[in-house]
């Protein structure tokens, strides 16, 4: 793949621009499952502000046997405000649209106790003599067949939204995710193992609607 000035992206970059790519089965199930989990990042232009924002889709849930889930926290892994939260008759999709300058996505795949975990960092870099900028991303954590034990979606989904899985390097030690960033991961755990997921688990509403519409001037229709 080719970035917008024309230079390959090797495989790490590839991953941290668009997420976990996942084996054929894994899709096929997550498909007939029903869920939905869209990766994608994309540069927006808001007209009246004349400025560019990145924009993401918070997105997925579960079934008991697997899930799968996208969200997105500050650069500092606070929490971040949605621009559009979606209702819908469906479960386990879209839950909300964000915008900001930069941010951290979260993708957490998940089959039964065994959990993948992807954690980038986004954001808008200017390029002399452009007005657009590009988007930059990095890969702030990422975690194989990690585990935890608990049934998240059943009998101990109480514990959910506090808990993570713990990740092992290959000679068995353990692997840390940073701490500014274990309750976002927390939370989208709770979102791959929350069946028939309706709402966000990352992104909250936003405590000034005046000041977020007009930050916001700008939504893309549809998905």
């Amino acid at each position: 793949m080719a970035t917008e000035n024309g230079t390959s992206l090797n495989r790490r970059e590839l991953l941290a621009l668009r997420g976990l790519r996942l084996p054929a089965i894994t899709l096929e199930n997550l498909q007939k499952a029903g869920i939905r989990c869209v990766t994608a990042v994309s540069i927006e232009h808001q007209r009246l502000a004349n400025r560019y924002v990145l924009r993401g889709q918070e997105s997925g849930g579960a079934v008991a046997e697997f899930g799968s889930y996208c969200g997105f926290a500050g650069e500092d892994g606070n929490r971040l405000s949605w621009l559009q939260r979606l209702d819908s008759l469906a479960v386990n999709g879209i839950h909300a649209r964000v915008v900001a300058p930069g941010f951290v996505r979260v993708q957490i795949v998940r089959v039964l106790r065994t959990y993948d975990l992807l954690v980038t960092r986004h954001v808008l870099r200017a390029v002399a003599g452009k007005s657009r900028p590009v988007l930059e991303n990095s890969i702030v954590f990422l975690g194989r067949q990690g585990t935890l034990e608990l049934e998240l979606w059943g009998k101990d989904e109480e514990l959910r939204g506090q808990l993570m899985p713990r990740f092992l390097s290959r000679s068995g030690e353990p692997v840390s995710i940073p701490g500014d960033f274990h309750d976002a991961v927390c939370r989208a755990v709770a979102g791959a193992t929350c069946t028939g997921c309706r709402h966000a688990h990352l992104l909250v509403p936003p405590i000034n609607s005046v000041d977020q519409t007009e930050g916001s001037v700008y939504v893309e229709a549809g998905a």
